[in-house]
């Protein structure tokens, strides 16, 4: 009883575990492991944006070959299954409640955006049941789409009037109002925030089968509870008669974390036919029907003292919210620059259109104060765009309008409190990794090949937390493995490798023994699921609180077998003070099952954060752009991030270049486009711009960690800090490069086109 473990903990790069089976074609997806025997579900979409169904005829599909049902609002709704997801209703600025209109399963009476779901065909293949929905016979009676982000225009929901959702406001307007009236200088910035796709890797998808008297639903989803409680509410089942797994999930970015029609689709049909059901959506039906992102226009008001220091900055936001209040309600303020300002505030007016469903253009006030990538794109634009109309250096501007370390802990305007930063330290680390002093010759040297360089920064702060609880469970197995139960759900970000580092970092574990156990509300009693970079904070700080208290279960049971009065657990293993007397965890827990004190062998534990952690950082991108053609090129980027203690450095720095790459990819090519009849004209890679990996540079990332004080791990998350920081800090020096020839606003995305006309435009000024 004296070997030593494994030593695998803190603070080291250790090489994904899960990698081995994703990357040689062993992932089990969702459409990986479908039951035997599994009929298939097609979805009849509409081809139009907003029009009254006057008829639909299902007869010829019915009796052709393989089709066992077809579904429409009317069957669902004869079968006893609420035809309608959740909404997140939304308390205007005056105290009333906004807009909560109903988002069927399957269109009712109406539909109103390209792609919403019209029935579902359930089939014995493929072919048959888009044959089968090719045969069913739908007339619309076309309305007026409603494209533009604003009131008025034809009416998508009667419970919306002039197509307002809410007009959402937080902050101390008066207080706002009165110190942008005292300030020496107020510097107002208009900013465009374009549509997103979120083009997961693998697109959403979901199967079901009855398992006796119980419905088992398989979903590629962020989390398994909130399906199962739709699931439960929507067929009318009790809680404890569903069960939802997730497997491996490639790629979620909050998207995979809402509800959608399908899922609740395949549960009935399995439950009404008695056979598995299986549905798997193509690219194009995805770019169609899965929730998008962004999509608004701000306009800023920032007001500053003298001194350059800022006192006080106002919001006004217009938000296409779509078809759907399925989103949250946001507050895009960000304070990383409060100190001593008397107040903010924010106006977020939500407006529907014909133009499908949003996941990211709102958050609800639980998720206050700064972080969305919406909130700082808004602001560090128009901060780069104040430090030039100030005449003033913009690295210094952020320096002066910095919250000090010395203020911490810091109580924002709208009542946040910051626990810990050094911002400045961190900028300074981004501006001598990146070389900011050289960068006027390299900018001479572009200039010399007749391109123009710019530099620009964005200096972000990410909030994090969402539920501020999560449950942990380890269970000792008969065959001398460890199983750790949690409530998060991996999308990709290597939570299998995290997790186990861990547990051998807390309990000495090898981590080859250790298999991480996910996504199945029957195996987990319950869990808060994966989104907002939670999962290290929350997840970790349960996971540190279940191996502490299995260690305090063992150390009386340890003590008796090693017949001393006590025993300590350093270093991995219990031992004896004053003795040479060690075991170490594993073989306690094969002596606890040898002694049938099964009660040791699996522990749980919830905890409860006491406040959110605030990953921070500075990125800096400098491009070039070819004078002639407009393309633009990201030719250097550096991050400094402040992302407190690090688990394993090398998967947050994978993390932030999966970020950085996806901001670069919104700047520089990617933009949801609609017609004016609200057809989606970017339905396929073929039109939509995803950036490529000649696109993206080598990024250099530094981590400059301030430990959080909000949870024992001093841990601050990361999972979406590349995108938060990444879209300012290429429009800035997008914007930066094209100032000396006389622009003055330049909006994402920054494609050729767009660039070339941004510069025929201030040529054709110039010439008059």
């Amino acid at each position: 009883m004296n070997q030593m473990p494994v030593k695998f903990g803190l603070n080291e790069s250790a090489r994904r575990a899960e990698d081995p089976r994703l990357l040689t074609g062993r992932g089990q997806y969702v459409d990986d492991n479908v039951p035997a025997g599994a009929l298939r579900a097609y979805v009849l979409r509409s081809p139009v944006a907003h029009a009254e169904i006057a008829s639909l005829d299902m007869s010829g599909a019915e009796g052709m070959p393989g089709v066992h049902a077809v579904l429409t609002a009317e069957t669902i709704e004869a079968a006893g299954v609420e035809n309608n997801l959740p909404t997140t209703p939304v308390e205007n600025r005056d105290g009333s409640t906004g807009a909560d209109p109903r988002r069927p399963l399957l269109a009712k009476g109406r539909v109103r955006f390209v792609g919403e779901a019209v029935a579902m065909v359930i089939a014995d293949t493929l072919d048959q049941a888009r044959d089968a929905a090719e045969a069913i016979e739908v007339e619309f009676a076309d309305r007026p789409a409603k494209v533009d982000v604003g009131p008025g225009g034809e009416t998508i929901h009667d419970e919306a009037p002039d197509n307002v959702a809410y007009t959402y406001a937080k902050g101390d307007e008066d207080a706002c109002e009165a110190a942008l009236a005292g300030a020496a200088r107020v510097v107002e910035v208009t900013v465009d925030d374009n549509r997103i796709i979120c083009a997961s890797l693998e697109p959403r998808g979901a199967w079901a089968e009855m398992e006796g008297e119980r419905l088992h639903v398989c979903v590629n989803s962020q989390g398994v509870w909130g399906p199962k409680a739709r699931l439960a509410a929507c067929l009318g089942m009790a809680a404890d008669a569903v069960r939802v797994t997730t497997t491996d999930v490639g790629g979620g970015f909050g998207m995979k974390g809402m509800m959608y029609p399908e899922t609740v689709l395949v549960g009935h049909a399995a439950r009404a036919l008695g056979r598995p059901v299986r549905w798997m959506s193509d690219r194009s039906e995805a770019m169609l029907s899965d929730n998008a992102g962004r999509d608004l226009v701000c306009t800023a008001k920032l007001g500053f003292d003298a001194g350059n220091r800022l006192v006080a900055y106002r919001m006004d936001n217009v938000a296409n919210l779509g078809a759907y209040n399925s989103g949250y309600a946001q507050n895009i303020q960000s304070e990383l620059f409060s100190k001593v300002m008397p107040g903010t505030y924010d106006v977020q007016a939500c407006f529907m259109t014909s133009t499908g469903v949003f996941t990211n253009t709102t958050q609800v006030d639980a998720y206050r104060g700064a972080g969305r990538p919406e909130a700082i794109y808004v602001l560090e634009r128009a901060m780069d765009t104040a430090a030039r109309e100030l005449g003033v250096d913009p690295f210094e501007l952020r320096r002066t309008c910095f919250i000090t370390p010395e203020q911490f802990p810091y109580v924002s305007a709208t009542g946040e409190t910051y626990d810990v930063g050094d911002f400045a330290r961190v900028l300074r680390r981004a501006e001598r990794e990146g070389d900011v002093a050289g960068f006027a010759a390299r900018r001479a040297e572009s200039e010399a090949r007749g391109r123009l360089r710019g530099l620009g920064l964005c200096y972000y702060i990410e909030s994090i937390l969402g539920d501020p609880s999560e449950t942990a469970e380890i269970e000792f197995t008969g065959d001398g493995r460890v199983n750790l139960y949690v409530g998060t759900q991996s999308n990709g970000q290597g939570h299998e490798t995290v997790y186990k580092q861990f547990l051998a970092n807390d309990l000495g574990i090898d981590p080859a023994l250790i298999d991480v156990v996910q996504g199945d509300s029957d195996r987990i009693a319950k869990g808060g699921g994966t989104g907002g970079s939670r999962s290290v904070t929350t997840q970790g700080t349960a996971n540190r609180g279940t191996a502490e208290k299995v260690i305090e279960r063992f150390t009386p049971f340890v003590a008796g077998l090693l017949e001393v009065e006590e025993v300590a657990f350093e270093e991995g293993v219990f031992r004896a003070p004053g003795s040479n007397r060690v075991m170490d965890m594993m073989e306690a827990a094969a002596a606890a099952r040898a002694a049938g004190e099964a009660e040791l062998l699996r522990t749980r534990e919830t905890t409860e954060l006491p406040g959110r952690s605030y990953p921070n950082g500075c990125h800096l991108c400098e491009v070039e752009i070819d004078r002639e053609t407009g393309q633009l090129d990201v030719v250097r980027y550096t991050v400094a991030d402040d992302f407190g203690n690090l688990m394993n450095p090398m998967l947050a720095e994978g993390q932030v270049h999966g970020g950085v790459a996806q901001g670069i990819g919104q700047a520089v090519t990617e933009h949801v486009v609609y017609d004016a009849d609200g057809q989606l004209l970017t339905a396929s890679f073929m039109d939509y711009g995803m950036p490529r990996a000649v696109a993206v540079p080598m990024i250099d990332f530094h981590s400059e960690p301030v430990p959080s004080t909000a949870n024992v791990l001093g841990m601050k998350g990361c999972g979406e800090a590349g995108t938060v920081g990444a879209m300012a800090a290429v429009g800035n020096a997008a914007l930066d490069a094209l100032w000396g020839v006389g622009v003055r606003r330049a909006d994402m995305p920054f494609t050729p086109a767009r660039v070339w006309a941004m510069l025929r435009d201030v040529e054709a000024i110039a010439a008059e």
